[in-house]
């Protein structure tokens, strides 16, 4: 049975662990947050709501970087982007060869960063569709019923093997719902792409995907972007998992009925003046197409925005 270790334990790595650890598997986890750790060994784990109720305590084992001393056979890497590169860097000593990484983080830019420590054949890219909140330290809450969402996941090589196999067999004994593509890039677009759409706009105007599916003209906003994140993608020869009138149906069914009542990451994000992640989703769709003599002058427009959001927080009262 192989043995996971959660790299970066907020709202969706608490989520996969949980979920692996109640399924069987043994799950430690390992954060770079103080406060996230003192409060999950001082409550003795970490309390686990579902849409709000039920919330009741699971026990885990978390550590910092410094203190873990264990050999895990697959990392699980949940990570704002910006703050990846220090993760890798305290956790690097307990890295080894024969060890596997799965990553489900929003954006691009993480996967050269994995590199620099794990072998692409040890790499595997994912895309999570499940909607988490995390409350406060060591108080996450699983939206959606159980067995609500889903992932893709690709190996960087393309070519997937046994504990690929293994992995996809475990995850979905979690209920975790993953599917094994052997497209790298496009799978991790795919998601970008959605969150391009769905986390920005959500963010943006404060509401939930079940509000922002409910405007009559939705799917104007959204089909504006997808079209121009396909228009870059097929300039820099990335094959999507799905046409664009898909990628737009996938957003309406998550947010009508997957995710109605989710406030999306980068809402959390912003709610909580954290900095946001739009210059790994709206800025990289941009900054992409540039390579290619392409304007994606809507995802720039809406990156901008963000960031003007961002910055007037600080006038609120």
């Amino acid at each position: 049975m192989l043995k996971y270790t959660v790299l970066g334990s907020g709202a969706m790595g608490l989520r996969y662990g949980v979920l692996l650890q109640e399924a069987g598997f043994e799950v430690d986890f390992v954060d770079t947050w103080d406060a996230q750790i003192d409060a999950i060994k001082e409550q003795g784990g970490v309390y686990v709501s579902r849409d709000g109720e039920n919330r009741h305590l699971v026990p885990i084992n978390v550590f910092s970087p410094e203190n873990y001393t264990h050999d895990p056979d697959v990392y699980i890497v949940f990570s704002k982007q910006m703050l990846l590169a220090d993760l890798l860097k305290r956790s690097a000593r307990f890295f080894k060869s024969h060890q596997y990484v799965v990553t489900g983080m929003n954006g691009m830019g993480h996967i050269e960063k994995l590199n620099q420590y794990f072998d692409k054949s040890k790499v595997i890219g994912g895309t999570a569709l499940i909607g988490t909140v995390l409350n406060k330290a060591g108080d996450v809450d699983f939206i959606g019923k159980p067995g609500a969402g889903s992932m893709n996941m690709a190996n960087e090589t393309e070519e997937p093997d046994e504990t690929t196999e293994q992995i996809v067999k475990d995850f979905t004994k979690a209920n975790l719902n993953p599917t094994l593509t052997r497209n790298f890039q496009g799978t991790l677009m795919a998601k970008v792409v959605f969150n391009s759409v769905i986390n920005t706009l959500c963010t943006l105007f404060e509401i939930q995907m079940g509000q922002f599916i409910s405007y009559p003209n939705a799917d104007k906003l959204g089909k504006q972007l997808i079209n121009e994140a396909y228009d870059v993608c097929e300039r820099a020869g990335i094959q999507l998992l799905t046409t664009r009138q898909e990628e737009w149906e996938t957003i309406k069914h998550v947010s009508e009925e997957t995710n109605p009542l989710h406030y999306p990451s980068m809402y959390q994000d912003m709610s909580k003046d954290r900095p946001t992640e739009v210059d790994y989703i709206n800025g990289y769709i941009y900054e992409l197409g540039k390579k290619y003599n392409y304007e994606a002058a809507t995802h720039e427009f809406l990156r901008n925005l963000v960031h003007l959001a961002e910055h007037t927080r600080q006038f609120r009262a």
